[in-house]
């Protein structure tokens, strides 16, 4: 797997998210895509993922072939805090229903992975009911054990605690070493672990 930036660049209204942006994200390398807020961490994620359109510039995925934009999303998964969980699904529901998508590494099963979330207790309750903690565990669980070839984490640690970045380190260690990992963060708790580093501050512009 290989994600190919091209002089990128990203604007809202007259303002430069990011400009002349080129780099290569390669296949078991993970990166942390690093930066003070507002400097275009989650924007650039977001572009990695084909869900933002670039403004100038290309960005090109490629497994064997190049991959076409509006398939990227079968080949990658996704972790952030803007997004919303399905709450009134139960845990097991919601790992159920995404299994239907996309299926789980090493055959996991929806009861391996809650095990290993340590959400078995709650696997029948409503997501509404989760802590946010457990709601935290549940999006990287569903991205990190997801059967495709790159993961994209947007602060993957808010809301967790201890025991639950234990269990982010682990998986890490255990599941994500032979794929394309993008973490996007301004916490170096989050990223520590991270072999390349691209600072968005050398491409943040304000104006034309």
């Amino acid at each position: 797997m290989k994600i190919t930036l091209t002089n990128a660049g990203k604007r809202f209204s007259r303002e430069w998210i990011f400009r002349n942006l080129t780099y290569e994200f390669n296949s078991k390398k993970s990166y942390a895509i690093i930066g003070a807020n507002g400097s275009g961490k989650s924007t650039l994620v977001q572009a990695l993922s084909s869900s933002v359109i670039l403004n100038e510039g290309t960005a090109e995925w490629q497994i064997d072939d190049k991959l076409k934009p509006e398939t990227v999303h079968q080949h990658m998964s996704f972790a952030a805090p803007y997004f919303e969980l399905v709450e009134e699904m139960t845990g097991k529901e919601l790992l159920f229903f995404h299994s239907k998508f996309k299926k789980f590494i090493n055959k996991l099963s929806v009861e391996d992975i809650l095990s290993k979330a340590e959400l078995t207790a709650s696997a029948d309750k409503q997501i509404r009911y989760y802590s946010s903690g457990m709601k935290q565990r549940l999006k990287l669980a569903q991205a990190i054990f997801s059967d495709v070839q790159f993961i994209l984490l947007d602060e993957p640690c808010t809301n967790l605690d201890e025991n639950g970045y234990n269990l982010y380190y682990n998986w890490i260690e255990m599941f994500c070493k032979n794929r394309l990992l993008i973490v996007a963060s301004n916490d170096i708790n989050e990223y520590k672990f991270c072999k390349e580093k691209l600072n968005m501050q050398s491409f943040k512009l304000k104006t034309f």
